[in-house]
């Protein structure tokens, strides 16, 4: 057994330290502590996970491969998978413009190596994940965190590069962060850290829902305050249901990050099956070491198509079904949960079907074992942290006691 196995089957391994935890969550400001334990009692795990170098090493590559690929020159909406004219797209052709900040790539760790199931766009939890780290430093845990040095140093910059690509050296003064009524978004919390962080460095900040935006001729505006960038933390990734925003992206009035150009080009699940797809990478022009590192990182993803029933039901049992614009686990499927209706339905409605891939298990107390995933936060295809999420069930939800947010921590 490796080290990293044996340290996640001991639940008495690197426990973390409550009191360290909640004095930095006290230090947040006036009310934020309260406000996490009512609203987020289980926002954070009790135990950090442990990975081998060969798992990170497994997920650095496969990282670095989709990096090649998704921003090769051939990576067009007009491939014959994605639809010409999609929202974030030009004649066919992805929009240039900023990076787009915090991609998440989530992955499952299992005995046969570390395995990408998606990509988000907006990916959230890298500020509460950062306060997690610090809060344990003077811990003497087993390994060593993956993350940045100085972790709200990077974060800063990396809001300040997406301006500066956009506007060159004129002065970044006012972020909003955006989504839909959010004072009742679960991870509101981190909305508020978020704030105070951007206004130590100097910059105002405002939290609002999409309707506060209005446009005007010298920009968009919340009130009497005009926005130069806009943290997107919505989850209709075409902004369709938000013509103020989605105009205001277009015309260029505002910094918009992520934009509907970074969801199509990495997060639209579909991209999953193309990365999965060998001959479409060969036409790209991938080369063959890439196109091994995703065949062997990424399980196998196709769309799903109603031609495809008898198989798919005779299969369903290896099989996880994911909407194309899904988000949150909302609408995803295992496939040996599925009814005949709920099948019917997919088949119908925009779905990419997934060999499973097991997730990692980790041991929190002597009688209970919970599954985590692992997620990569990611910028310019560069990993700033690595955090993983402890649940039960299905899918990450926030909801299971010892879960939560964990620390991710390389042994051996």
């Amino acid at each position: 057994m490796i080290e990293a196995e044996r340290l996640n089957a001991d639940a008495r391994a690197g426990r973390l330290s409550g009191f360290a935890l909640q004095q930095i969550l006290r230090a947040q400001g006036e009310g934020w502590y309260d406000l996490v334990s009512v609203r987020c009692p289980h926002l954070f795990a009790d135990v950090p996970v442990f990975i081998s170098p060969a798992q990170l090493q497994q997920m650095t590559d496969v990282i670095a491969a989709v990096e090649r690929v998704v921003n090769s020159s051939k990576w067009q909406v007009a491939s014959g998978k994605l639809e010409s004219g999609e929202r974030g797209t030009e004649n066919g052709k992805l929009k240039t413009g900023p990076s787009g900040v915090f991609f998440g790539y989530d992955f499952h760790l299992n005995s046969d190596g570390a395995h990408l199931i998606e990509i988000n766009s907006n990916a959230g939890g890298a500020f509460l994940n950062a306060l997690l780290l610090d809060s344990q430093r003077e811990l003497d845990l087993p390994g060593e965190a993956v993350a940045e040095a100085d972790l709200e140093q990077v974060f800063i910059d990396m809001f300040r590069n997406e301006w500066r690509s956009a506007r060159g050296e004129a002065p970044l003064a006012c972020i909003a962060i955006v989504d839909e009524q959010p004072e009742q978004q679960y991870l509101y919390p981190e909305f508020l850290l978020a704030q105070r962080l951007f206004e130590r460095a100097g910059i105002r900040v405002c939290i609002a829902d999409p309707a506060a935006f209005k446009a005007r001729d010298d920009g968009l505006y919340v009130g009497e305050q005009k926005i130069d960038l806009v943290y997107n933390r919505l989850t209709d990734f075409s902004l369709q249901q938000y013509p103020v925003l989605l105009n205001a992206d277009l015309d260029g009035s505002v910094v918009l990050t992520p934009n509907p150009a970074h969801y199509v080009r990495y997060a639209d699940k579909r991209n999953l099956a193309r990365l999965t797809d060998a001959d479409e990478l060969r036409k790209l022009g991938m080369v063959e070491a890439d196109i091994d590192t995703l065949q062997a990182g990424i399980p196998h993803t196709f769309v799903v198509g109603p031609e495809m029933e008898e198989v798919l039901w005779g299969n369903r049992k290896q099989l996880f079904f994911k909407p194309y614009s899904g988000y949150g686990s909302k609408g995803a499927y295992r496939g040996e949960k599925l009814t005949k209706r709920v099948f019917g339905e997919i088949l119908q409605s925009g779905y990419v079907a997934q060999q499973l891939a097991a997730p990692g298990e980790r041991s929190v107390d002597d009688a209970v074992t919970l599954k985590y995933d692992v997620r990569c936060y990611v910028y310019d295809g560069k990993i700033q942290l690595v955090a993983a999420r402890l649940y039960q069930g299905q899918t990450t939800n926030f909801r299971t006691p010892g879960g939560g947010f964990a620390q991710v921590r390389v042994v051996g």
